[in-house]
């Protein structure tokens, strides 16, 4: 006997920044949020009336986080999955966050679209004053998981960086900032992807622990700022024994403090 009732997935609720806020996430599939789009979201330290796109957003868990932590936040959660898109959407109406829902909107669009075809899925240029993401980072020869959305997510191909930064130049305003997360083997192709886009570049690479080799990079710019490469000084997420946050990357995973630029976001800035 068939019946109509439809397959429901599994998924979970997970709290982040101490509860402020929800995120619905598929459990056993796809990409999961944690704390890289914790540290994501910390890289946004702009305060008053900010309009913030999440190119990648999946269940949207880094531009809600930015919507927490900062009141004057407006957040456009930019998917292309339709699942995860959903996911996005039931979880900006959450009644647990009923006190943000109405500063993060979704949009199903795919980042990598130009043209007239990106302006007309919802992004046109010079709209953002800030374009964070966290793009898929493993190389196509890794090892690929048989998890369709969790390859998706998670698996880079030729020129992924361009295509991300060339749309996040595109519709970000002169002298806003992009902000990504990354995997440290990527920095070349991302300075690469910058180019005569974004300057002013500030990297900062992520250790699990102070004996242990880089895992993440977090990486800032400015568009159209000439100013130098600055890398500043490593972040380290744990000590030496035991799996708890050092008090620094405990604040900036639970949204009580921004890991703000080093220098002014409209130094030495040229329209472009």
């Amino acid at each position: 006997m068939s019946s109509d009732k439809p397959t429901l997935r599994p998924e979970t609720l997970d709290a982040f920044h101490r509860g402020n806020f929800h995120v619905l996430q598929p459990k056993g599939e796809g990409h999961r949020s944690g704390a890289d789009a914790m540290l994501l979201a910390s890289l946004v330290a702009q305060e008053g009336p900010i309009t913030v796109a999440d190119l990648g957003a999946g269940a949207g868990a880094a531009g809600m986080a930015v919507a927490s932590r900062l009141a004057g936040a407006q957040v456009t959660l930019v998917e292309r999955s339709p699942l995860m898109a959903d996911y996005a959407r039931r979880s900006v109406a959450l009644a647990e966050n009923a006190h943000l829902a109405d500063r993060v909107s979704v949009m199903e669009a795919d980042v990598t679209l130009t043209g007239r075809a990106r302006v007309a899925a919802g992004l046109p240029d010079h709209s953002f004053d800030h374009v964070i993401m966290n793009p898929p980072f493993n190389n196509a020869d890794d090892r690929t998981t048989p998890d369709r959305l969790k390859a998706e997510a998670h698996a880079m191909t030729d020129g992924l960086f361009e295509a991300w930064l060339r749309t996040a130049g595109a519709i970000t305003v002169s002298g806003g900032q992009l902000s990504l997360i990354a995997r440290p083997e990527s920095v070349s192709e991302i300075i690469a992807a910058c180019g005569k886009r974004f300057g002013g570049i500030e990297m900062t690479l992520i250790h699990p622990r102070p004996d242990a080799d880089a895992t993440r990079i977090l990486v800032t710019a400015i568009k159209g700022s000439k100013a130098r490469l600055i890398f500043r000084a490593p972040l380290f997420l744990h000590g030496e024994d035991g799996h708890a946050f050092l008090e620094r990357a405990d604040s900036l995973n639970n949204g009580r403090t921004a890991y703000a630029r080093r220098t002014s976001r409209q130094a030495r800035v040229t329209v472009i």
